[in-house]
């Protein structure tokens, strides 16, 4: 009997309700969670603090996944082509260092896929990558309204705005690995 190979990965690409719902759709995706990390300010962080600015937290999610479903990789591939990698500090209207475009690696191998990956894609943007691949740090779970979010209320302006062109372009670029 196989075993599943869980794996966990924290990615940051602008707003958390974007990313998480984008890896909704991922097969092989077991859980995700919004969150914060890399911030300077200590202790827990609230959404209200984090949008401040002033705490160096990113919105992030923090997903597990069946490597042998899809891999580290394929991950970082479809976060990449999911938000604008060249954009500092900003995805959209979006703006702020808690908006920042990252990847919080768990381990060595990750930071070398991530830098390779960073490194191979790099070349279909007109602009530099700005994605900072940094090592991951405490992770603090966002409140609860901010869990689920697209699904919850996907009729909301932002998200029939921002969110849903994302997952039209995922949906046709990456159908094959889908749910």
């Amino acid at each position: 009997m196989k075993m599943n190979n869980i794996q966990t990965a924290t990615i940051g690409g602008g707003c958390f309700w974007c990313t998480e719902a984008v890896f909704q759709e991922v097969k092989g995706v077991e859980t995700i969670v919004s969150g914060y990390t890399g911030g300077t300010v200590p202790g827990r962080p609230t959404y209200r603090e984090i949008c401040s600015g002033r705490t160096g937290h990113a919105e992030v999610i923090q997903l597990t996944f069946d490597a042998d479903i899809v891999s580290f990789e394929e991950i970082l591939i479809m976060f990449m082509a999911t938000h604008d990698p060249t954009a500092l500090n900003r995805q959209g209207a979006d703006v702020g260092t808690q908006y920042r475009s990252v990847i919080f690696y768990h381990d060595e191998t990750q930071k070398l896929v991530a830098e390779t990956v960073i490194k191979e894609l790099a070349e279909y943007y007109d602009e530099p990558i700005v994605t900072e691949v940094t090592a991951t740090e405490t992770f603090y779970e966002a409140e609860a309204e901010h869990q689920n979010y697209y699904k919850e209320n996907t009729q909301q302006g932002y998200c029939s705005y921002v969110i849903t062109p994302k997952l039209t372009k995922l949906r046709k670029l990456f159908a094959d690995k889908l749910k």
